[in-house]
């Protein structure tokens, strides 16, 4: 309708004197739909006035001389400001193409700016800003039809913890990670040149599944470079995702250093995790869910860490919606690197990185000064937990939630099972849950040691005469006791007492803290020399 109003304005306004112009200039407002139907009735006079024309009038409209495509060569009538607020910025296109930008601005400066051309890139900018609000909801328009809107659902774990706990669960994501929310943001704000030449990234986190992943499906080429050390179930995963993998080098840093050879020699992009103002306005959107899906929330708890790009973009996020909610990171005690970063204002260098796939997500070197400016700014409070309290909280997700996540994805909840925010009892809490890839042979290890450090698997030795029936008693005990019986094994050759004496280990399970307290004592009722072997 406006596209019209504007053209059919311009076959008007040249049979129109200057004092005309001038004053229907002033009147001139290209969004009001009234003066679109003021220039259609106008419309309908000239065709009546050209029906009555002579038939060499073709094309030509009440006098002789072209129509004219639009008003060039004259000064644009001017738009009315008020009606900017009825339209919102326009999505940014690739680079390359001219778009118009649209914000409020005060009444000394332009009412609209001059169409800006993007300049292509070919890589990241190497700049960095502080993300804002419009950024944040620009890129969750643009993602919505790529990732999943996890649910933020009611936990069973509430009144266990004395507090209204619901959980965000980033896991159910096509990768199992919340890293797609920034990934996708940033591969679909890449030039179309630098699409068709494709990516590359060196590594076997979470992020390098997002972007072998979403490059994939939006056909751009990718790259993964891994180390000969990475687990295959990784490097299979990544495969099936639509990733070319290749396998270079015994560390992390020897792929790196192969990736970026690779990129500058055939004009991919290298890609890694940064706090570059697209990706954290990707990793943001998750804030602004956890707003919409809970009502009245009181605060919400992120996993920190080096990788602190998801607590700075949804931080910010929540801070602009509602300033009153609390944002809290959690980081494990063994990698401290924020509390460290915000301590002496700068990101940390030189930091202590753990190897090991169960700290993947976790450790790893400080992410940048935007992040870091980020959460001093908008994060409230940072708490550090221990791999204990991470184990636990990975097995409370999965007996009450029947969720299967990793350290990422645990260690929010494990600042509230080990008790280092009393102040949020009674309380609405969020907890983001953002990550659910563990590999299965790390699964059983942490899930058996886990179940030792909450008291609930339990070992002992007794020695007892080698005589028949000695063994049915310790068994009838364990059975009037209503335990599991795990594993028993009996020694003979290496038990330094008599000889006709043998010591027997059982491991045993119990229902909880309580019921291995029974056990024991009643244990000692009829083996007062029995070694109980502490965690």
């Amino acid at each position: 309708m406006n596209f019209a109003a504007q053209f059919l304005y311009s076959r008007v306004f040249k049979n129109r004197t200057p004092r005309e112009r001038f004053r229907e200039e002033e009147e001139y407002d290209p969004f009001w739909q009234s003066f679109a139907k003021k220039l259609f009735a106008k419309k309908d006079e000239c065709i009546v006035r050209k029906l009555d024309a002579p038939a060499h009038c073709e094309l030509r409209c009440c006098k002789e001389g072209p129509v004219g495509n639009g008003l060039i060569g004259q000064r644009p009538p001017t738009i009315n400001p008020e009606r900017l607020k009825d339209f919102g910025e326009e999505d940014y296109l690739n680079g390359g193409v001219k778009t118009w930008e649209m914000k409020i601005i005060s009444h000394n400066e332009e009412l609209l700016r001059d169409p800006v051309v993007r300049p292509e890139r070919s890589s990241l900018p190497a700049y960095n800003k502080f993300i804002r609000f419009e950024d944040i909801s620009a890129a969750a328009f643009k993602i919505q039809c790529g990732v999943q809107k996890t649910p933020c659902t009611y936990s069973r774990l509430s009144k266990q913890y004395g507090m209204d706990i619901y959980l965000k669960k980033e896991f159910l994501q096509y990768t199992g990670s919340v890293k797609e929310r920034g990934v996708l943001y940033l591969l679909m704000s890449l030039q179309q040149d630098q699409q068709r030449k494709g990516v590359i990234v060196a590594s076997d986190t979470n992020f390098s599944m997002a972007v072998a992943y979403h490059a994939s499906e939006h056909q751009i080429p990718v790259f993964v470079i891994m180390s000969t050390s990475t687990l295959p179930a990784r490097v299979k995963m990544c495969r099936e995702y639509g990733a070319m993998v290749i396998s270079y080098g015994s560390t992390a840093r020897d792929a790196q250093m192969h990736a970026k050879r690779l990129a500058q020699e055939n004009g991919y992009l290298y890609l890694e995790e940064e706090d570059s103002s697209v990706y954290l306005s990707g990793l943001g959107t998750m804030g602004l869910e956890i707003y919409e899906q809970v009502p009245k929330l009181d605060a919400v708890i992120f996993p920190a860490g080096a990788h602190c790009g998801l607590l700075a973009g949804s931080a910010a996020a929540l801070k602009h919606l509602n300033e009153h909610i609390s944002v809290i990171g959690v980081e494990s005690e063994s990698f401290p690197v924020l509390q460290q970063s915000l301590k002496i204002g700068h990101p940390v260098e030189d930091q202590t990185r753990s190897n090991h796939q169960f700290y993947r997500d976790v450790s790893g070197p400080c992410f940048g000064t935007n992040s870091l400016q980020l959460t001093g700014k908008f994060v409230d409070k940072v708490v550090t937990v221990r791999e204990e309290d991470i184990l636990i909280a990975m097995l409370r997700l999965l007996e009450y939630e029947r969720a299967t996540v990793d350290a990422e994805g645990s260690i929010g909840l494990a600042a509230l099972v080990t008790g280092k925010l009393p102040e949020l009892k009674g309380k609405r809490v969020a907890v983001a849950v953002c990550s659910g890839n563990l590999e299965l042979s790390l699964m059983r290890q942490c899930i058996d040691r886990a179940l030792t450090l909450d008291n609930r698997v339990c070992k002992f030795s007794i020695l007892i005469s080698d005589c028949p029936g000695d063994i049915s008693k310790l068994l009838a005990i364990l059975a009037r006791e209503e335990t599991r019986v795990l594993d028993i094994k009996q020694e003979h050759m290496y038990v330094a007492s008599d000889l006709f004496t043998s010591e027997v280990t059982c491991i045993v399970e119990t229902r909880d803290k309580i019921h291995t307290a029974q056990l024991r004592n009643a244990l000692l009722d009829c083996y007062p020399m029995m070694t109980w072997m502490e965690r």
